[in-house]
């Protein structure tokens, strides 16, 4: 094996790179996909620096990895996991690698570059989460509450607010701290992501997000009910609704991300039609 890696400036460089070989595995490498095409959206989104990598073999992409600080690093499909030994050389060597907070990967091959980036740094690692992919290709008849989908617009502002730091601090609380509002701009600004909510007679109940399209499909979530509004089938009708609403303008799939502790959650996506693709873990790094 003779790894490298391959770094880019901006993120045109990059998918010419590697996106033939991130398309090559769609439902599998969706997140990284996603992330660009968000940042094709969205040029300005990130302050500091993105950090764009490609660990080639030869002359060929072998692995794929972005991270958008302040947040963590994203590793793609890993095939062979020794490859992840020339993306810790090249992360340690960067100033910017110094402030890593985790990273998100494949598992369980993610585990092996969580402990090869603590044995290099000094670093402790903590596995923080783990999830499980979904893709959906056709959705299944739910029951169906009270209520109906519509578009979130400005008005909703201040709920939405509100919502999306009530679902960071229970869903990613490793994460660091959320200023909802950019979020909110983007979501309201149309084009590939937008927010729906479930609507009960004026009263909003549940939102859904999509966002992070691939070549043939986009993402869902966040996906937020407030507890006490829980166990009575909006999330449920909502994703079903949003998904179908996706579908119906010409995507081929959607996918979403579910937590592994969270087995209502699982269960829920499974009834609308989801399917899993494949798990991966985060991993939080911190000093000793």
């Amino acid at each position: 094996m003779n790894a490298s890696v391959e770094r880019f400036e901006d993120v045109g460089a990059y998918l010419e790179r590697v996106g033939p070989f991130l398309a090559a595995r769609e439902p599998e490498q969706m997140l990284i996909l996603g992330i660009t095409s968000g940042l094709l959206a969205f040029p300005g989104a990130f302050e500091q620096p993105v950090y764009f990598a490609a660990v080639v073999d030869g002359d060929r992409v072998a692995l794929a990895a972005i991270r958008t600080p302040p947040w963590r690093l994203v590793i793609g499909e890993v095939d062979d996991p020794r490859l992840l030994e020339a993306l810790i050389d090249d992360l340690a060597n960067d100033p910017g690698g110094q402030d890593l907070p985790g990273v998100m990967g494949p598992d369980p091959e993610v585990e092996r570059f969580a402990e090869g980036w603590a044995k290099r740094t000094g670093f402790e690692a903590r596995r923080a989460m783990g999830e499980r992919a979904h893709k959906l290709e056709r959705v299944r008849e739910v029951r169906r509450p009270s209520g109906s989908m519509r578009p979130a617009t400005e008005a909703d502002r201040p709920l939405l607010a509100d919502w999306l730091l009530a679902f960071a601090a229970e869903a990613v609380p490793d994460d660091p701290p959320l200023d909802p509002q950019p979020m909110i701009d983007r979501y309201l600004a149309g084009g590939a992501r937008g927010l729906r909510l479930w609507d009960v007679d004026g009263q909003i109940v549940s939102f859904a997000g999509f966002g992070g399209p691939t070549p043939n499909g986009i993402r869902v979530g966040p996906v937020y009910t407030p507890p006490e509004l829980r166990k009575r089938g909006y999330a449920t009708a909502l994703v079903a609704d949003l998904s179908a609403e996706r579908l119906a303008e010409g995507k081929r799939f959607c996918f979403l991300f579910t937590d592994l502790a969270n087995p209502t959650a699982n269960h829920i996506y499974q009834e609308i039609g989801y399917e899993p693709v494949r798990d991966v873990a985060v991993y939080t790094f911190r000093r000793p």
